[in-house]
């Protein structure tokens, strides 16, 4: 008996907590330089070709010195500051993702970046080569997933 009294007042509990603290509608910060709407304006960086890269690279070193990891956010670049942020959108869906450069590439002619398997299929990428624009994001608008260590 004390074992279906429990049961039940463990749910009673969670039934009475579920909406008793809604969440608050916080209103989204403006950037101080470029609003949202401005910035889908604004001349992009490079459009051009891009390709992934995977498998066959997995766990090697790339030119930053880190190892590769194909299903993190990242990305090869010729000329871009290694740890540059870039928001890539594939112009065939209009997807977009906010990718690092770590690497340098591609070295395919005609392709103006390679990214990591993760972030092509966030693109969703269906042929190994899509048309893509690239646009530079600052770090300060970038959710990053590394803790702080103190």
């Amino acid at each position: 008996m004390n074992r279906v009294l429990s049961i039940l007042a463990a749910a009673f509990l969670l039934v009475a907590n579920v909406g008793a603290a809604p969440v608050p509608n916080h209103p989204v910060p403006q950037s101080k330089s470029k609003t949202k709407a401005s910035r889908a304006g604004s001349k992009p960086y490079q459009i051009g070709n891009a390709s992934w890269y995977g498998k066959q690279f997995h766990g090697r070193a790339t030119a930053s010195g880190e190892d590769f990891d194909m299903f993190e956010l990242t990305a090869a670049h010729r000329q871009l500051p290694l740890g540059t942020y870039v928001k890539v959108t594939d112009l065939r869906n209009g997807k977009s993702v906010v990718v690092r450069v770590n690497d340098r590439g591609p070295f395919v002619k005609g392709r103006i970046m390679d990214l990591s398997y993760g972030a092509a299929r966030m693109l969703d990428f269906h042929a190994g080569v899509e048309r893509v624009r690239l646009d530079i994001v600052q770090p300060d608008t970038v959710a990053s997933n590394q803790t702080l260590t103190e």
